[in-house]
């Protein structure tokens, strides 16, 4: 642990920005930018500690659900295009395996791919490599990070469950956060040992459910993290759970 204590400074550098609604800049196919905002006091539903808990008000998350319908199928006409296009760009040899209301991201450069919902959009932030999130709801997105490591293998940073406590404590949230790790668990992929862990970060307004997945290849330490609002967590576990399972690294 005391190597992953050391690249900690890092980490936090380029990680950092996940736990929070951030501003940046909206990518478009052809190339140009827009400016894309979602800072916390214009988009974030606020979501105070002492309010009761999600499971006792489906009827009225129902009924956002349904009033939010509309205004997500008019981002979604207006998005399809630049979406299209970035999935012909996308090489089939390294392609994630696609998924029936999901997207696949393949960064043949850096050795990565990935799948996220269809509807979200790709945003430029600083510090990250690839952050997509929902328009609607900016608690709901999926970004990755790598930092330069000398290791070969994610276990020589220590156990799933110490290696997540140290993530979610030392970068993956604010220190004024309350945060707690749920689950940590590992799997192998094609000889490659993954770490995933699941947690939740709580802020005064919000409460934020993730996921990560972790790994190391072509000299990098990479990291995932997706998740959403605690209230919206129910209706959006599989799509998430999709993305982190989508995760893969190849050689370069």
């Amino acid at each position: 642990m005391a190597a992953l204590q050391n690249s900690m400074p890092s980490l936090h550098h380029t990680l950092f920005t996940n736990s929070f609604p951030q501003r940046g800049l909206q990518k478009l196919s052809h190339g140009a930018f827009l400016c894309c905002k979602t800072s916390v006091p214009l988009h974030v539903r606020g979501e105070h500690l002492s309010s009761p808990p999600a499971a006792a008000s489906s009827s009225s998350q129902f009924q956002e659900f349904s009033d939010s319908c509309g205004r997500r199928r008019m981002i979604a006409v207006g998005i399809i295009a630049p979406l299209v296009s970035i999935v012909d760009r996308t090489p089939i040899a390294f392609a994630a395996e696609t998924k029936k209301g999901f997207l696949p991201v393949t960064d043949k450069k850096d050795g990565y791919t990935f799948l996220y919902p269809f509807g979200w959009q790709e945003v430029v932030i600083e510090g990250q490599d690839k952050v997509f999130k929902d328009v609607i709801e900016p608690l709901e997105s999926v970004s990755v990070n790598m930092i330069p490591t000398s290791k070969q293998d994610i276990r020589d940073f220590g156990s799933p469950q110490e290696v997540a406590e140290t993530l979610i404590k030392k970068v993956l949230a604010p220190p004024t956060q309350k945060t707690k790790l749920i689950q940590a668990g590992e799997h192998d992929v094609d000889g490659k040992t993954y770490y995933t862990f699941e947690f939740v970060t709580q802020a005064p307004n919000y409460t934020r459910h993730a996921l990560t997945a972790v790994s190391i290849g072509n000299g990098k330490f990479y990291t995932l993290t997706t998740g959403a609002n605690e209230r919206r967590w129910d209706k959006m576990k599989e799509r998430l759970l999709t993305v982190v399972d989508s995760f893969k690294i190849f050689n370069v």
